[in-house]
């Protein structure tokens, strides 16, 4: 009788590996980068596993622990920015309250000063110093630069530059830049390349349209959170649990 020819082990493990790579790239690469979530309201990047939101007294009083409690399959926030300070004297009128919630219930938080370009960028960085204390657990501290008003690039830049050395002086942490791409682009790009950017940039797909590493995207304004009224910004970190952790103060 003829020997039958047996395949070697090897061969068929090495073809059912490959077929099952095949397959998990023709599933990735086909998985939808947005999937719709009635339940927030809005579309979310899915391929980005750690989700928050920021916010202001615009969104009133917020249940905290709702926030912290409200989970849609494998999306729940896992972070939040609070707006603190605005220019030289103002301090956000919900800012306590948001700071010591988002505590309570758990949740890492970071404290947000809006910029007011025609401003001492040394006041300024006062007034937030002044209105927040971090503590470990805490992200770090945030400039939301948004308007130059009349200012020219170079005077904008001279400010914003003296409000990042005060708090960085300060709070022995680089501060992360919040500010739209374009805007980033156009009159900040190239002098802050350094710091972490939080970049708010709406109705793209995957990621914003930025030409540096990002680590926070800001990239729908109209989401819905159990414990918030109104409408609330959602964001994304650019990393996994690791590399958000490694970002927290110490």
């Amino acid at each position: 009788a003829k020997k039958k020819n047996k395949t070697p082990a090897g061969i068929i493990l090495f073809i059912g590996s490959m077929l099952f790579l095949t397959a998990a790239i023709l599933y990735y690469s086909n998985r939808p980068k947005f999937v719709r979530y009635p339940a927030f309201g809005i579309d979310i990047p899915t391929i980005y596993s750690i989700h928050g939101i920021d916010v202001s007294h615009y969104q009133s009083d917020i249940d905290w622990d709702e926030v912290r409690d409200m989970q849609v399959k494998d999306i729940k926030i896992g972070f939040a920015f609070i707006k603190a300070t605005e220019g030289t004297d103002d301090v956000d009128d919900a800012f306590k309250r948001n700071w010591k919630g988002a505590k309570m219930a758990g949740i890492p938080r970071g404290a947000y000063h809006f910029f007011n370009p025609y401003r001492s960028g040394k006041a300024q960085a006062q007034n937030f110093i002044d209105a927040v204390r971090l503590a470990p657990g805490d992200l770090p501290p945030v400039l939301d630069v948004e308007q130059a008003g009349v200012l020219n690039k170079e005077k904008l830049q001279q400010r914003v530059d003296e409000w990042l050395t005060v708090v960085e002086q300060h709070y022995k942490v680089k501060p992360v830049i919040y500010t739209g791409a374009d805007f980033y682009s156009k009159l900040l790009k190239g002098k802050f390349d350094d710091y972490p950017l939080w970049v708010a940039h709406y109705l793209v797909k995957d990621k914003p349209r930025v030409s540096r590493n990002w680590s926070f995207w800001q990239h729908n304004e109209a989401g819905h959170v159990n414990g918030v009224n109104g409408f609330v910004d959602f964001n994304v970190f650019n990393g996994d649990s690791s590399a958000f952790n490694e970002l927290l103060i110490k």
